[in-house]
């Protein structure tokens, strides 16, 4: 399956909600598995930075990786990205077919 990163930026309103924090994660991930099943997290990290938090997973295709970003943004994400990650080795083989 492909691997995806999800880049997740709060709304400052939610961001100040620190008590609560694990409970809307938990809320979340609830929500992704209900409505994604056949994603697979890996790693999940919490940010110092200009993103709030970091994720790693794994989803069939680019559609599911999209329900997960949007699913973000419905649970008071002020901005959610999903990028593509390419394993190294992999990028190494591609480069050297250009």
């Amino acid at each position: 399956m492909p691997t995806f990163v999800l880049m997740t930026k709060l709304t400052p309103e939610l961001a100040r909600q620190v008590q609560s924090r694990y409970e809307l994660g938990r809320d979340w991930l609830e929500q992704v598995k209900k409505k994604c099943p056949e994603v697979k997290f890996i790693a999940h990290y919490a940010l110092l930075g200009p993103y709030d938090f970091l994720d790693i997973y794994e989803a069939p295709d680019e559609e599911t990786a999209a329900k997960v970003s949007m699913i973000s943004m419905m649970n008071g994400a002020l901005k959610a990205e999903s990028w593509t990650a390419i394993p190294y080795k992999r990028f190494v083989e591609l480069s050297k077919e250009v």
